[in-house]
């Protein structure tokens, strides 16, 4: 039996993160950016086990063997849970390898999908089932029509993604656009939100939905232990594919999803060919449209953020909807620009 210390690591220290990064170099594991708390377990001063979160999310998960029985993972987690009881949350995910599935199964956690290289889990007072049984009453899609899908980030709304969302709903009864909800965008999410409802409003046979916890955003995705660029794109890829398809398309009736041609980004287009080839198994088709051009140049949400930052607004115009373009002529989005000028992401 072990003397066993857990205490809270302050990361924001160097010397302090060096030696969790360390313990977690021989498990082939990274820590995370955005990782907010993290806890550890020492015996003899010495780091036997961590667990870290980045707000809902517990990563950088590893254990010594040595410990392994001790009840260390429960101890880590009851710790972790802790802090976010005291943010005021009541729900939580865990990314892991498909090899560490049953250690958190047999800890309360439910596992809500898994590939080759990456499982997700999660455990609270919902889960991915009831909430989607909740949007589909609060926005009124528990109905047998057949439906197209699309999800989008909009950052901002251009008239490219409205000739996509046109192009749905002129092919379908009813269509049901998912706005990205993970707040990592230089347009806030609630922003982004306002755009795409008011840009669509002329649509009735289209709902605007938030997209929630469970479409995946690639900016809280964990790259801690996939290390290959490549295999980190292809296991996001795949397990948002498959939470889509296996979930929102079984309860929403969803047969199709539009998604716009990309001939610039490898990531967009990686994510196009994964959504081809896995949705079509849970009887969804993917349409793939080409992408609207202004003077003979794909219109991109990234373009208009490049025109705001050469301050070149009349350019913009030609290139949004009108809501969009009233908004970035107000007091309202002076903040945003600013920001834009500022930040040479391309986020």
């Amino acid at each position: 039996m072990y003397n066993l210390n857990l205490e809270k690591v302050n990361i924001k220290k160097e010397i302090y993160r060096e030696e969790v990064e360390t313990f977690l170099n021989k498990f082939d594991l990274e820590l995370d950016k955005d990782v907010d708390y993290t806890v550890v377990i020492r015996v003899d001063g010495e780091i036997k086990a961590t667990c870290s979160k980045g707000g809902s999310i517990f990563k950088c998960f590893a254990v010594d063997d040595d410990l392994r029985g001790e009840g260390v993972s429960a101890t880590l987690l009851n710790a972790v849970n802790d802090k976010l009881f005291e943010e005021g949350k009541y729900h939580s995910f865990i990314f892991t390898k498909p090899s560490n599935v049953a250690i958190f199964s047999g800890l309360g956690y439910k596992l809500i999908e898994e590939v080759e290289k990456v499982a997700l889990l999660e455990n609270g007072v919902y889960n991915i089932n009831s909430c989607l049984n909740k949007i589909g009453e609060k926005y009124d899609l528990k109905n047998n029509i057949k439906k197209a899908a699309l999800v989008m980030n909009c950052n901002p709304f251009t008239l490219g993604h409205l000739y996509l969302v046109e192009k749905a709903a002129s092919e379908n009864e009813e269509v049901i656009v998912f706005v990205v909800e993970e707040d990592k965008s230089l347009f806030p999410f609630k922003v982004r939100y306002d755009l795409v409802k008011k840009g669509c409003a002329h649509l009735k046979n289209v709902k605007v939905i938030p997209g929630g916890e469970y479409i995946i955003s690639s900016a809280t995705f964990p790259s801690y232990f996939i290390r290959k660029k490549d295999e980190v794109l292809k296991a996001y890829t795949n397990l948002d594919a498959k939470i889509f398809g296996k979930y929102f398309c079984k309860e929403f009736n969803i047969n199709k999803r539009y998604v716009g041609e990309e001939p610039y980004c490898v990531v967009t287009k990686s994510y196009n060919d994964t959504l081809k080839e896995i949705l079509p198994t849970f009887s969804t088709e993917v349409i793939e449209v080409k992408r609207k051009a202004e003077d003979e140049v794909p219109i991109s949400a990234s373009r208009v953020r490049e025109l705001i930052r050469e301050g070149k607004m009349d350019e913009i115009e030609k290139i949004v909807p009108k809501t969009t373009f009233e908004f970035l002529n107000s007091d309202d989005a002076i903040e945003i620009i600013e920001k834009i000028k500022n930040n040479n992401t391309p986020h």
